[in-house]
């Protein structure tokens, strides 16, 4: 308290204080004898002063209510005054009550001087609070201090009035900085039509935003719908473009990890808005139960999923955290993001292949892993159907020999990183990652945990369409799509890592897990709606051309065949595949396994000496179900 006598503020509210406390209980008579102020009403009044000016002050300090900074006053710090005028009448009442016995004193005086009390130092509060933020942005804008006077503002509408909206509302009336006036909200809710929040009104649907920001000349739309859908998106943003506006939108809340609503999260759309799926709800307990105080090992960690994996796995606090990876410039960028943006110190990275056995027994060796996720493979289709032996080498060997590795040095948990495209193979990269399903899931039953996760295509992952559209798009065209009518499944990368962490809790050997994909979405619309996004029209500004399916390229993916058997498990999210015991008709497990071995060891053997043909008649050996496709590219 010494030290808030001693500041100048303290010293002008608490004057100011005083007058009000004064001002109010005198108005409080004026109100109640219908402003007829005889002798004896003013001398109750006199008689009293001393004493309602001695008890207020002595309860706002009991309550607090010097120490806050009134330039941020909030609806606590008014709850807080409420009690505070609530008990100092009280104590008011409860005097007079001993020592007078309310005889001649009337008790609506003190109800309504109560009133006044919080009326008045509660709007002094507010008016400190707004006299400050107007100075702050009026000084931000270059202007001398004006109570009336500001630099025009830029008006907007906000689109959802929920909490996402408010607390957009709130940040840009709080922040001087923010040179915004919001107009009113858009909300399809009709229960909200004629509503207002903080004082600004819902104004109508998404479907009237053309006339409504015409008739109040906006200049820019946010977008304050995280939790909108794929489909709720489109429709916005086909209403933002009639427009002819600038529009940002909010992550949805897959992005918001963190919980944080605010204006420095909004950002211009993106194509994964317009995906829009529902945030994954992880099962936090049954991953930590596996991950925490372990030793993680992440294959291809410097990649899309690898790394998005890495930023999932330091959530449940690993031991140690190794990252592998033949790609320089990817495992530095990780270390670095991992280092300096996470803060994450326990890792280590070894740049490597998962083929170098010898590297492989070194690792397992000094660091010991529990966990293993395998996301380390070629993946490019038109390149491997051209170099098949590093599909072989690299995929299928890599694979072959972490999960014998993961055996022989007791890891708990190993999880293959797989793909839809291992269902009917039609391309060298499917196949592959379709022996690596076999590999796992003959050698389940180990003692290690084995399992693979089975999904589509990811947003934005290194290598996908996306990045080619916009690059294509940004050089004035044409974007090239090779049918009107393929088609894939498309999820983004969190979303996906997040799955596979749980796969992993919910995996006991043997199983591949299907993650739910949703609804396939066609590559020409994907273009199309790229191309909106960019402000151009799509067959007028930039033309789609054409050019016939790629090598070993399907027009639709699948996730499942025909004789795999899905079964549901406890996440919506996640279906598996159990075997089918059938081995492909080769007896037991063991069996099957010593027969994998052996076409292994002859495909090994094949790819050594780069023949194409030959490499890919011993996978069809191991995979009936491959496509063959000739190349027209061999060496």
């Amino acid at each position: 308290m010494l030290i808030q006598l001693k500041r100048l503020n303290f010293y002008l509210i608490f004057a100011v204080d005083m007058m009000l406390f004064a001002a109010s209980f005198f108005l409080a008579h004026l109100i109640r004898f219908e402003f007829v102020f005889s002798e004896s009403i003013a001398a109750q009044n006199l008689s009293l002063l001393p004493f309602v000016i001695l008890i207020k002050p002595l309860v706002y300090f009991f309550f607090e209510l010097y120490k806050g900074m009134f330039r941020y006053v909030g609806i606590s710090d008014l709850w807080n005054l409420f009690k505070a005028s609530i008990a100092s009448t009280l104590l008011i009442l409860f005097g007079i009550f001993i020592f007078s016995r309310f005889d001649g004193f009337s008790r609506a005086v003190l109800i309504i001087d109560w009133c006044l009390t919080f009326l008045l130092t509660g709007g002094l509060r507010l008016l400190v609070r707004y006299m400050y933020h107007k100075y702050l942005r009026q000084r931000d804008n270059g202007e001398k201090f004006s109570f009336f006077s500001s630099k025009p503002q830029i008006p907007i509408l906000i689109i959802g009035a929920g909490n996402a909206g408010e607390k957009i509302l709130r940040e840009m009336i709080d922040n001087p900085r923010l040179n915004y006036n919001v107009v009113g909200f858009i909300d399809d809710n009709p229960n909200k039509r004629g509503r207002s929040i903080h004082g600004i009104p819902v104004l109508g649907k998404v479907s009237e935003l053309e006339a409504i920001s015409a008739k109040h000349e906006i200049d820019e739309i946010i977008i304050a719908v995280p939790s909108a859908t794929g489909v709720q998106m489109r429709t916005i943003l086909d209403a933002c473009k009639s427009c002819n506006i600038n529009f940002k939108t909010m992550p949805g809340y897959g992005e918001l990890i963190d919980g944080k609503v605010s204006v420095k999260t909004l950002r211009d759309v993106r194509y994964k808005d317009l995906l829009r799926r529902q945030p994954v709800e992880l099962d936090c307990e049954r991953i930590s139960d596996y991950l925490k105080e372990k030793n993680v090992m992440v294959t291809g960690a410097g990649g899309s999923i690898g790394s998005e994996l890495c930023r999932q796995i330091i959530k449940f606090q690993p031991r140690k955290l190794i990252l592998l990876d033949s790609s320089e410039s990817g495992l530095y960028t990780l270390q670095m993001e991992l280092k300096h943006r996470a803060g994450y110190q326990r890792y280590c990275t070894i740049l490597g292949c998962v083929e170098d056995e010898s590297l492989i027994d070194k690792i397992m060796n000094r660091y010991a892993p529990d966990v293993i996720f395998h996301a380390a493979a070629y993946k490019h289709v038109p390149m491997l159907e051209r170099n098949p032996w590093q599909a072989v080498m690299n995929n299928i060997r890599g694979n072959h020999i972490l999960v014998q590795k993961a055996i022989d040095y007791k890891v708990g948990h190993f999880v293959l990183v797989s793909t839809d495209k291992a269902v009917r193979p039609t391309n060298i990269m499917g196949a592959s990652k379709r022996v690596c399903e076999l590999i796992v899931q003959s050698y389940y039953g180990n003692g290690t945990k084995m399992m693979a996760v089975r999904f589509g295509n990811v947003v934005g992952s290194a290598g996908s369409v996306i990045p080619l559209f916009r690059d294509q798009i940004e050089r004035g065209g044409p974007v090239t799509v090779t049918h009107p009518e393929v088609t894939r499944y498309f999820m983004t990368i969190p979303e996906a890592s997040q799955l596979i962490l749980q796969a992993g809790a919910q995996g006991e050997g043997g199983e591949t897990f299907i993650l739910e994909m949703g609804t396939s979405i066609k590559i020409v619309d994907m273009a199309r709606d790229l191309i909106r996004l960019s402000g151009k029209e799509p067959d007028s500004d930039i033309e789609i051309r054409f050019t016939g399916l790629r090598q070993g390229e399907k027009l639709y993916e699948e996730l499942i065949t025909e004789d795999e058997g899905v079964v549901s498990t406890s996440h919506e999210k996640i279906m598996v595949l159990r075997s089918n015991g059938q081995w492909n008709g080769i007896g037991s497990q063991e069996d099957f396994r010593a027969w994998l071995n052996n076409k292994l060891s002859e495909l090994y053997q094949v790819s050594a000496t780069h023949d194409v043909s030959g490499i890919r008649d011993k996978i069809k050996e191991i995979v009936p179900e491959y496509s063959v496709q000739e190349s027209s590219c061999v060496l």
